[in-house]
C-alpha cells in the first residue's frame, strides 16, 4: 500500500485554509455589505495565521489569498509517469534543484490528459500520449511540504511519442532512473512512496486507479 499521511499539515495551517475557504466561497455567494466586510475580515484573519506561523510577508499572503475568487475547490496538479528500460523520467527543478516527475497546474480549457502532456512536452520536450489514469491524491495526505491551498494530484501513465530532450524555463533538464536509483526529490511535487508506486503500476498494467 502507498504511504499515507492524514493531517500532515500543521493545524494552524489547516484552520487558516479553513477560513481563507469560507471567506472565498463567502464572497463569491453574499450581496450583503456587511456579510461581506465579515468575510473579508475572516480573510484577514487567516492571512494573520499564516503569516504568524510562516516566513511569508503579511502582505503577500493577503494578495494571494484574495487573489483566488468563486466557490473554494482544489486545486488540479498533473503528473506523467513515463517508463523506458525498467527507468521512470524525471525532470530537475530550477526552483530547488530536485527532482520530481514532470508536470503542473491544469491550466482552463484542457482536460487533464491533454494538460499532462502539455506539462510533460514543455518541461522535457518529449511527446507523449496519456494511455491510464493511475492515480487521484489529497496533496494533504502524501507527505509533501505544507501549501496554501488544497490541490488533487493526478499521475497518469504517458506513452513516449518522440520529441528531442530540452530544458524550459523551470526545469534544468530530464534524466531516466531505476527504481533503486533516485536522486534528491522535491518534495513539494513528488514523494518517494509515490514514485515507487508508479513502479508497481507499471509493473502491473491492470490495478485499478489509486484515489485519495
Amino acid at each position: 500500500m502507498l504511504e499515507r499521511k492524514k493531517g500532515l499539515d500543521p493545524q494552524w495551517l489547516i484552520w487558516a485554509k479553513q477560513l481563507q475557504a469560507i471567506a472565498q466561497t463567502g464572497l463569491t455567494y453574499c450581496r450583503d455589505a456587511f456579510d461581506i466586510e465579515r468575510y473579508e475580515q475572516v480573510r484577514e484573519i487567516a492571512a494573520e495565521i499564516a503569516a504568524v506561523h510562516s516566513d511569508m510577508e503579511p502582505k503577500f499572503i493577503r494578495n494571494l489569498f484574495a487573489s483566488e475568487q468563486g466557490h473554494a475547490t482544489p486545486k488540479v496538479d498533473v503528473r506523467g509517469a513515463i517508463f523506458k528500460d525498467e527507468s521512470i523520467l524525471l525532470v530537475k527543478e530550477r526552483l530547488d534543484g530536485k527532482w520530481t516527475l514532470p508536470g503542473g497546474w491544469a491550466d482552463i480549457n484542457e482536460s487533464p490528459g491533454e494538460a499532462v502532456v502539455r506539462e510533460v512536452f514543455e518541461e522535457t520536450g518529449y511527446e507523449t500520449r496519456a494511455v491510464k489514469l493511475l492515480a487521484i491524491f489529497d496533496r494533504n495526505r502524501h507527505g509533501h511540504t505544507p501549501y496554501p491551498f488544497n490541490a488533487y494530484k493526478l499521475f497518469f501513465m504517458c506513452e513516449m511519442l518522440g520529441g528531442i530532450p530540452s530544458q524550459s524555463m523551470e526545469t534544468a533538464g530530464s534524466a531516466f532512473f531505476g527504481e533503486d536509483e533516485l536522486p534528491d526529490l522535491s518534495l513539494p511535487r513528488i514523494t518517494r512512496s509515490q514514485i515507487i508506486r508508479m513502479f508497481e503500476h507499471y509493473r502491473h498494467p491492470n490495478w485499478p486507479t489509486d484515489f485519495d
